[in-house]
């Protein structure tokens, strides 16, 4: 999709968590050195936020008070291990060859780690929180405008009036909700890896690379390219979930379910181990090559919303819906992700992850997958809600959604 207007951008904003740097890499690394306690706290204040229980600001503040006494010096040195998106480097370089102003704008890190990492990359602008200190020592206060509800918006038109540009002159790159504020009419809108409210507000989003933004901000079309080989095996993984009904009905669904739970922790223990450079056998293999570039470097949940969504289907329905919501699940979203992803190039217009061509390939597996365990007639209907629940940006994960919903159809009409 072309950019909003005629005009060549001349300024890039970027978000930095999740989009230069894993997402809440920096808080859980900080939340580790303090100890399993505080880094629990830290977590469990992180979900409530993003739950929708109080404001970004007020979450920060309650993180930043139990980083009190924790010294600058220390931040840094955390901040320094946490490794940045493949091909920033490039990227960055790229966009300065095409004489871009580059800026960077993060709500979530203090303002001095934000300007090290602008340096490191070349970047010209660097904002971020502020923060309170005591020679060294965090005093544990926040404030700046960041933090605030229209923070962003204010940076970035200081940014706009120093440089003597327009909206129009402005390319933004973010991938959630906090920056919804500099989302607006008029600017170039790229949505990287983007939460279910910038897939509406974004006029182009990037899955996958980095380097997927530097097309778009110069204005070439997407071009159609075969899946690769982590996303054959990340969504054949996804599609094998067809055959947990099937073994379900051999051993009984009490046991299916203790496996599911089991393999789930072990995945949590080896993804936190992973994150602190540590591998375990196998499961770390087969995150390592099927994960995608943006969760290599960061907790893959994917998976774990995956369990949860077949878990609850499993114990939440009786048969044949269960099975059927579970199969309509597995083999529709995996093929419509596989479809979509790579050979399609118009995007819907409510949700710019998904397209037409993969909602459509997504529905017919789907149908197939579920006249395995019921009727073609009402392996139809489930097939639709399925495939409806998956074209929606919606806030709970659609792992989860997809199986629920289409179970609940599903006993609607059984």
């Amino acid at each position: 999709m072309q950019a909003p207007n005629n005009r060549k951008p001349r300024l890039v904003v970027f978000d930095v968590e999740g989009v230069l740097i894993p997402k809440n890499r920096f808080i859980f690394d900080v939340g580790k050195s303090l100890g399993i306690s505080q880094l629990l706290r830290m977590l469990f204040i992180g979900f409530l936020y993003e739950i929708g229980v109080g404001t970004l600001k007020t979450a920060l503040k309650r993180i930043f008070k139990i980083m009190q006494g924790v010294k600058i010096e220390e931040l840094m040195r955390i901040f320094a291990k946490i490794p940045s998106k493949p091909q920033l480097e490039s990227v960055f370089a790229q966009l300065k060859t095409r004489n871009f102003k580059i800026a960077l704008i993060s709500s979530g890190l203090p303002v001095v780690i934000v300007k090290e990492l602008a340096n490191s990359i070349g970047a010209d602008y660097a904002f971020g929180i502020e923060i309170g200190a005591n020679d060294d020592d965090l005093t544990g206060e926040i404030w700046g405008d960041v933090i605030e509800s229209n923070g962003k918006f204010e940076v970035l038109s200081q940014i706009l009036t120093a440089e003597g540009l327009s909206l129009n002159d402005c390319v933004v790159v973010a991938d959630d909700r906090n920056n919804s504020s500099i989302f607006l009419s008029g600017i170039q809108k790229i949505g990287y890896n983007p939460d279910f409210v910038l897939r509406v507000k974004a006029d182009n989003v990037v899955t996958g690379e980095l380097s997927g933004i530097l097309p778009i901000i110069d204005g070439k079309p997407k071009k159609r390219s075969l899946p690769l080989k982590n996303e054959v095996l990340r969504e054949s993984i996804h599609a094998s979930g067809f055959f947990v009904p099937i073994l379900a009905g051999l051993i009984g669904i009490p046991i299916v379910a203790l496996l599911i739970c089991l393999v789930s922790a072990f995945y949590v223990i080896s993804e936190i181990s992973r994150m602190d450079r540590k591998r375990l056998p196998v499961i770390s293999a087969i995150t390592r090559n099927a994960a995608s570039q943006a969760e290599l470097y960061e907790f893959a949940a994917a998976p774990l919303y995956f369990a949860i969504g077949i878990l609850i289907t499993l114990l939440l329905f009786p048969a044949p819906v269960n099975s059927t919501a579970i199969a309509i699940f597995a083999l529709g979203d995996s093929t419509a992700s596989l479809f979509g992803g790579r050979l399609s190039k118009k995007p819907l217009p409510f949700n710019k992850g998904k397209t037409l061509e993969g909602s459509l390939a997504g529905f017919f597996f789907a149908f197939l997958a579920g006249s395995f365990f019921i009727s073609p007639a009402t392996a139809l209907i489930g097939a639709a809600v399925a495939m409806a629940i998956e074209c929606l940006p919606l806030p709970v994960n659609d792992n989860i959604l997809i199986p629920l919903c289409t179970g609940l159809a599903l006993m609607l009409v059984l």
